[in-house]
């Protein structure tokens, strides 16, 4: 009798474990994405950082411009002193600040409408991402899938790594829109 209830509690563990262990393998399967690496590589990243590039471009120029400006009235202002009245002298040195001032707030703006302008893209992109990825999470049965960099990992074999999918499903879903 004594042997019996071993051999059964023995067997009911093994078979328990079995379970448990088939049914771990299903639930732990873990994937993790390069976030950056899909806004770089994926047609709406690439144009979204055109974007980007031209804007930042135009806003440059419109800087170099008014710096240069700035500089070619200092130089008059530094040649004319010694011709000019005290009140002249004091008035286009006035215009000097002004427009020194001036290019300091439209570059404190230049900085501004950049960042707004990162940000509103990067939420925009990452919440198309963010959607692709439930969507595949839930499809191919993974228990979780991870941001690469804001998570920490140092290290994670290629077999998780589901950037790629995650890339071609987006510039799938894009190609349309573009």
């Amino acid at each position: 009798m004594h042997r019996l209830k071993l051999i059964t509690g023995v067997a009911f563990f093994y078979f328990t474990c079995m379970i448990l262990t088939a049914h771990a393998a299903d639930v732990a399967k873990i994937g993790i994405v390069d976030l950056q690496r899909v806004l770089e590589t994926s047609t709406s990243g690439k144009a979204a950082n055109s974007e980007l590039k031209a804007k930042y471009k135009d806003m440059t120029a419109n800087l170099k411009k008014q710096e240069t400006d700035l500089k070619s009235m200092k130089e008059k202002l530094e040649r004319e002193a010694l011709v000019m009245s005290r009140e002249q002298r004091e008035e286009k040195d006035r215009e000097l600040r002004i427009k020194a001032n001036d290019l300091k707030v439209t570059k404190a703006r230049f900085q501004r409408e950049m960042k707004t302008m990162q940000k509103r893209i990067l939420v925009r992109l990452q919440k198309d991402i963010m959607k692709l990825v439930e969507d595949m999470g839930k499809k191919e049965g993974f228990l979780l899938i991870m941001e690469k960099r804001e998570a920490g990992i140092m290290y994670a074999p290629n077999t998780i790594d589901v950037t790629d999918k995650i890339i071609r499903q987006y510039d799938q879903q894009t190609a349309g829109q573009q």
